[in-house]
């Protein structure tokens, strides 16, 4: 099956597959027309990467895996270590809450040295932190979503000139729907091209780069 296929099947992107395989994670065949071929071990492969990614393994230790360098049970102990590492801090994180609201403290006047002392401990150390990327996914969106309205816009803007001008000048009616169609396309490509940049967002692609 084709790679459109396989997106719906396996929940990944074209652009994660295809990093995939240019990581040597997959092999898929490709047919007389050099379009991907993806069998059954190719689906199959990728949802077991989708599966370890999702426990946060490595791109590094999935080669490993791959290339017979690496057990499964020692990738997923050490994932098992890590989980106990986060439940250690998420502990820490609690404790430190609890002490401040004993404490009967407001914004204005909480002792922050000795937490801001163990939460950078925390962050340096264990890379731990709480801070929520869907924020960081808001902005990126909002972004993509302005510039796309932008460039609509100006394409917009002169489908209206050009149609005023048309009527005024009287063009043939033709020509005037041909010049249309050739500014809605460029239209039509943003639109789509906003749509792969949300999904891409929201499915923390380039959260998952930093970790590769």
């Amino acid at each position: 099956m084709y790679i459109n296929e396989v997106e719906n099947i396996v929940g990944l992107s074209k652009k994660s597959i295809r990093y995939y395989e240019d990581n040597g994670l997959i092999n898929p065949k490709r047919d007389n027309n050099s379009y991907r071929i993806y069998n059954n071990e190719d689906i199959n492969k990728l949802k077991i990467i989708k599966f370890l990614r999702e426990l946060n393994v490595s791109i590094r230790d999935l080669k490993l895996l791959n290339e017979n360098k690496l057990s499964l049970e020692e990738c997923l102990m050490d994932t098992i270590k890590k989980i106990d590492n986060l439940t250690k801090n998420y502990e820490q994180i609690k404790l430190m809450c609890n002490e401040i609201i004993k404490e009967n403290v407001n914004f204005n006047n909480i002792e922050i040295d000795k937490y801001f002392k163990e939460i950078n401990i925390l962050n340096k150390k264990e890379r731990f932190t709480m801070y929520n990327k869907e924020n960081k996914h808001i902005k990126q969106i909002v972004g993509a979503v302005i510039s796309s309205l932008i460039f609509s816009g100006l394409f917009i803007f002169l489908l209206i000139i050009i149609g005023y001008m048309g009527f005024n000048f009287k063009l043939p009616i033709w020509l005037l729907i041909l010049v249309e169609l050739l500014l809605l396309l460029p239209l039509i490509g943003i639109i789509y091209n906003l749509v792969i940049r949300i999904k891409e967002i929201k499915g923390g692609e380039e959260d998952d780069a930093l970790k590769y």
